[in-house]
């Protein structure tokens, strides 16, 4: 199962490389775009979810890993008011992607 690291740029600046288990956040996010906080959460918990079942139904447990990547997200985010402004800065695919 081919995993995949994302960039975030928060509102103070702060860059964040983020894990997923599976190629499903090309699905959700896209590099360069601006998500209000909400918007990237809410497609964080889907993308990490769906990466999270899909080892699950490769290897027969979730991915912990997708739900620690999550936490931190959910957990940087309390930082931040619902008007703030998260950037996706990147991807780092896996070679031949």
């Amino acid at each position: 199962m081919p995993e995949m690291h994302f960039h975030l740029r928060w509102p103070d600046g702060d860059d964040m490389r983020c894990y997923s288990p599976s190629l499903i956040v090309r699905e959700y996010l896209e590099v360069g775009r601006t998500y209000l906080l909400p918007e990237l959460l809410e497609r964080s918990r889907t993308m990490l979810n769906i990466g999270s079942e899909r080892v699950r139904a490769k290897f027969g447990y979730a991915c912990s890993a997708a739900m620690d990547q999550l936490q931190e997200i959910e957990t940087r985010a309390t930082e931040y008011g619902a008007h703030e402004e998260v950037t996706v800065t990147g991807f780092e695919l896996p070679e031949g992607f």
